[in-house]
């Protein structure tokens, strides 16, 4: 009995240093995920901000600055 409880903590400690390894590895990748979400939305901002400006000179009007 001792030596199947004994099998089984070390498949356990196992299973257990797999699940943090890849714990740390998904903490990684959304991180990367996050840090591409912020530059798309950087882009997005700015490409409406050279939209804005365009139509507002296309159509005479001075465009106006707005702070977040």
């Amino acid at each position: 009995m001792t030596g199947r409880i004994a099998t089984r903590l070390e498949e356990l400690r196992s299973e257990l240093a797999l699940g943090e390894r890849r714990l740390q590895e998904l903490d990684r990748e959304r991180l990367d995920v996050q840090q591409t979400l912020l530059r798309i939305a950087g882009a997005v901002q700015v490409l409406q901000e050279l939209l804005d400006e365009e139509s507002a000179a296309s159509n005479g009007a001075v465009p106006s600055v707005v702070a977040d």
